[in-house]
């Protein structure tokens, strides 16, 4: 835990909390007796800039019914509240549901939750809460569950849009490029279910506390169509985890190390040369295209002569 050295006017909060300065939050914070906690992430943006910026760039607007998670001291979910037709905004921290409370104080397009995104049905949130709105996910999510959090939105498959603040090196990773350092398993989760675009990157010193790196504003839309269907997409992501499970070997080594027990190297190799591909390429220079290909193509192997995998 951090403390803080706090002070201020409590009746000043709700002027001062339209432009989320550091002395507003300082004394919301003060009101509330609350300290930082390290373990969940908390990084709490103090420059009144940044939501509302996020909320222009994500598009929202009435039609829309958002999902804000980490809503912190309720910077963001006050700028959504302005835009959206409906907010739900979940928070871990039951410490901040006052303080929560007031930052949205009035608004009646807003429903608070306190809980774990972690352990909620976010498809059976989305249909219950967002009915006749089109769903969203506008969110400054906490460092230490992004990816799992970011996962679980895709997978919810419910989502128009999903606009997230992370690292700014995940957000690299989200959008990487085949060939490129920070492409990865992650790279081709994201791009094969979104488009995804980096808006802009935001400096630490937005962020009581301050951390120990820059964060970016990534926007992910829903692809309408899928490249495969549902019952091959397993094969698929088989492939391309065990693609980037070993970086450095090639494309037919690291494959037989998943598929030893169910297909030789040589099959193999024959596979990723049918797709016309070098056995000796790696993951890692490989595309979305080409991994549902030599997926296809590895299935396909494996049906045709009755292996068991």
């Amino acid at each position: 835990m951090t403390d803080i050295l706090l002070w201020g006017a409590p009746r000043k909060i709700r002027f001062e909390m339209e432009s989320q300065s550091p002395k507003a939050t300082i004394e919301l914070l003060k009101q509330n007796g609350f300290r930082f906690s390290k373990s969940m992430g908390q990084n709490f943006i103090i420059d009144g800039n940044i939501p509302e910026k996020i909320v222009r760039l994500a598009g929202i607007d009435g039609s829309s019914g958002v999902l804000e998670v980490g809503s912190g001291i309720g910077a963001l979910t006050l700028a959504l509240c302005k835009k959206a037709g409906h907010v739900v905004a979940v928070e871990l921290d039951g410490r901040l549901m006052p303080v929560l409370s007031e930052a949205v104080s009035g608004r009646t397009n807003v429903e608070i939750i306190h809980g774990d995104i972690l352990k909620l049905d976010i498809k059976k949130l989305a249909k219950e809460k967002m009915t006749g709105f089109i769903p969203c996910v506008c969110a400054n999510l906490p460092y230490n569950i992004t990816t799992p959090v970011l996962s679980a939105f895709i997978d919810a498959g419910v989502f128009e849009t999903v606009t997230v603040m992370v690292q700014k090196e995940v957000a690299r990773r989200m959008c990487a490029m085949p060939g490129s350092p920070d492409y990865g398993a992650f790279s081709v989760f994201v791009n094969y279910h979104t488009e995804a675009e980096i808006f802009f990157d935001v400096p630490p010193e937005c962020f009581m506390p301050r951390p120990g790196v820059f964060s970016s504003v990534v926007a992910m839309k829903a692809r309408k169509e899928r490249l495969l269907e549902p019952d091959d997409e397993a094969m698929f992501f088989r492939v391309v985890r065990a693609s980037f499970e070993q970086r450095r070997k090639t494309i037919v080594n690291a494959l037989h190390a998943a598929f030893g027990n169910a297909i030789d190297k040589e099959e193999i190799a024959k596979s990723v040369a049918q797709c016309g591909h070098d056995p000796r390429a790696r993951g890692e220079t490989l595309g979305i295209d080409d991994f549902a290909s030599i997926a296809m193509a590895i299935k396909k192997n494996i049906d045709e002569n009755g292996l068991m995998m």
